[in-house]
């Protein structure tokens, strides 16, 4: 198979959450752990650090490989999901996978995959963790796809894991309350690892502190203990609270492993995160006059500061862009948005797009009056095309979203 061929068959074949949604959801790390052993157990080689959390998990794991590469180390990064190629989800110093490797790696395993029943993700976190340790890379960046404790990716043993925040997401596989969801996302503290917790609240702390207890783990609060903060290139608010997980997580590196990272390091890290490892999609502009804005927020949390920082733009008529996939809460995040706006609706062109009428419906519930569209390129073009030079306009609700317009 070629490489299109080889990622239609992954997609089409095997369940794939991000198309498919629930039915692709594993409760059990039985393959991966499955997998690892068929592929000699890459992850034994490898000097990790694992990230989990509802919101800021993937701008968090690209900060930190930016900055392992301003201080010279090589650096593998896995993340999930995609916006327009596969390739983007496992890299190296900045650069994505090659087409050959992912040729060969599942054409060397296809019938291993088939006979074992392999989910997308199991079979492309057994790609990252081999083609990190055939590359010998010096530290590996692993974001969790979901939850954490039943993640594939769950098989490592990390130099510090990382938790970033809880919020409710997903709460049909990992519960409706912030105690459980935690309790899924501290699944990945493992005994005497030290543990980093970005953000937390009243309902979290305690069921980090349990975990990281049973283990005998050192446990760090970064928003109680980081005062400084540096300037970088993701100028979303909510990178505020990423930054100071980053940078609890690189003083943890630098006192309790051989790795040496620079104040300096950190800096440019900070500042070149874009540049250095590809990161798309993150209150990224777009057009300007009038102003045009994409991000990935998705979920009450992360849109509530994506729309509080929307309003301290200065614009005439604000318009949006929206779509989102068919099980998203909308009477969470509808509240939300404002009513004195334009909005363009679609449904994202995957199995699990919400149809853009349904939204339509729903949103009119909460004043929120717009058009639907066939696609989401016709809808920005109308939004273009409607707005003058001094509107602002957002695109978002969904990372397809994001996808079909970069």
């Amino acid at each position: 198979m070629n490489y299109q061929d080889t990622i239609n068959w992954m997609f089409n074949q095997l369940p794939m959450y991000q198309l498919q949604g629930a039915q692709a959801y594993k409760k059990d790390l039985t393959n991966a752990h499955r997998l690892a052993a068929h592929l000699n157990h890459p992850e034994k080689q490898l000097k990790c650090i694992h990230v989990a959390g509802t919101n800021g998990k993937g701008s968090t794991s690209h900060m930190l490989a930016s900055v392992l590469q301003e201080a010279g180390y090589k650096v593998g990064l896995y993340t999930s999901p995609h916006l327009k190629d596969f390739r983007e989800r496992i890299k190296i110093n900045g650069i994505e996978i090659s087409e050959k490797f992912v040729e060969d790696f599942i054409t060397e395993h296809q019938i291993f995959f088939e006979a074992n029943d392999m989910s997308f993700f199991e079979m492309t976190v057994g790609l990252a963790f081999d083609y990190f340790a055939t590359s010998k890379v010096d530290i590996a960046i692993i974001e969790v796809g979901m939850g954490g404790r039943l993640d594939a990716t769950n098989i490592i043993t990390p130099l510090v894991s990382v938790v970033t925040n809880i919020g409710l997401d997903h709460t049909q596989f990992l519960g409706n309350t912030l105690e459980a969801i935690a309790f899924e996302k501290a699944g990945i503290i493992k005994p005497n690892i030290p543990v980093i917790i970005g953000e937390y609240t009243s309902e979290t702390k305690p069921v980090f502190l349990t975990k990281a207890k049973e283990g005998n783990s050192e446990i760090y609060f970064a928003s109680d203990l980081i005062t400084e903060s540096y300037p970088s290139d993701l100028i979303g608010d909510y990178q505020i609270h990423n930054k100071k997980t980053v940078l609890q997580t690189i003083e943890v590196l630098n006192k309790q492993t051989e790795f040496e990272i620079t104040p300096q390091n950190t800096q440019a890290g900070l500042l070149h995160v874009v540049k250095n490892t590809g990161l798309q999609g993150r209150w990224q502009q777009i057009h300007t006059a009038p102003k045009v804005i994409c991000d990935t927020a998705h979920n009450k949390n992360g849109l509530e500061i994506v729309l509080k920082q929307i309003q301290n733009e200065k614009f005439n008529t604000l318009h949006f862009v929206l779509g989102v996939v068919n099980d998203k809460d909308l009477e969470e995040i509808l509240p939300l948005f404002p009513k004195n706006a334009k909005y363009y609706f679609c449904k994202p062109n995957i199995p699990r797009g919400l149809d853009a009428s349904i939204l339509q419906q729903k949103a009119a519930l909460f004043a929120l009056q717009g058009e639907v569209y066939i696609s989401f390129s016709e809808a920005y073009q109308n939004s273009l095309q409607n707005a003058v030079e001094t509107d602002f306009i957002y695109i978002g609700g969904s990372t397809f979203v994001v996808a079909e317009i970069l």
